[in-house]
């Protein structure tokens, strides 16, 4: 059985698909507007979410994602229309939701080495995380930072059929969005 990685080099490659212009008229500010456009803000994000789980053997995380460090997901942002054709296609829902993950894993999959594994897809409607963050008072982009993680815990097998686990899974949610507010974007090379 492989053990863990003893470091935390992780790469992630997203295919990101950022959000149409209508919304970024809106009055959002800089870093929001990054959330919304540009892939190198959420592989720091993901890189370092998924290091924080994979390092701790109290979290759940399979194992070809704790001992592999290529990793490659998709992340979409959408609006409500597109998301609920999603949600009803794929759960029988005919309403928009917030967000919804396609996990691809299977911890039978062999990996050959140096190739990247599959984690699955998240679609995320930004229509609904506006809504969401001005009805919970706070950021757009705390709002896409939450619902992105809670995707990618379900990405990484987390589940919460009961409030217990829902509970730990929301408490992991916040953990993992406090090791990424100390990530500076003034000095990075992040441009729109």
């Amino acid at each position: 059985m492989n053990q863990p990685l003893k470091n935390t080099y992780l790469e992630v490659d997203i295919a990101f698909t950022g959000l149409v212009p209508e919304i970024l008229k809106e009055n959002l500010d800089y870093e929001t507007k990054l959330f919304l456009t540009n892939i190198e803000i959420w592989n720091l994000n993901i890189q370092s979410w998924i290091n924080f789980v994979r390092s701790d053997y109290n979290l759940i995380c399979p194992s070809l994602v704790r001992t592999n460090n290529l990793l490659s997901m998709g992340l979409v942002l959408i609006d409500d229309f597109s998301i609920k054709d999603i949600n009803n296609r794929w759960r029988g829902k005919n309403v928009p939701t917030d967000v919804i993950s396609f996990p691809a894993l299977d911890e039978n999959m062999i990996v050959p080495p140096n190739q990247f594994l599959e984690l699955g897809d998240i679609f995320l409607s930004v229509e609904t995380a506006i809504k969401q963050s001005k009805s919970h008072n706070h950021s757009l982009k705390y709002e896409l930072q939450w619902l992105v993680s809670h995707g990618l815990l379900h990405l990484l097998g987390w589940e919460h059929s009961t409030s217990a686990s829902l509970e730990k899974m929301l408490a992991v949610q916040e953990k993992l969005i406090q090791q990424t507010e100390k990530l500076t974007f003034e000095n990075s090379s992040i441009n729109l």
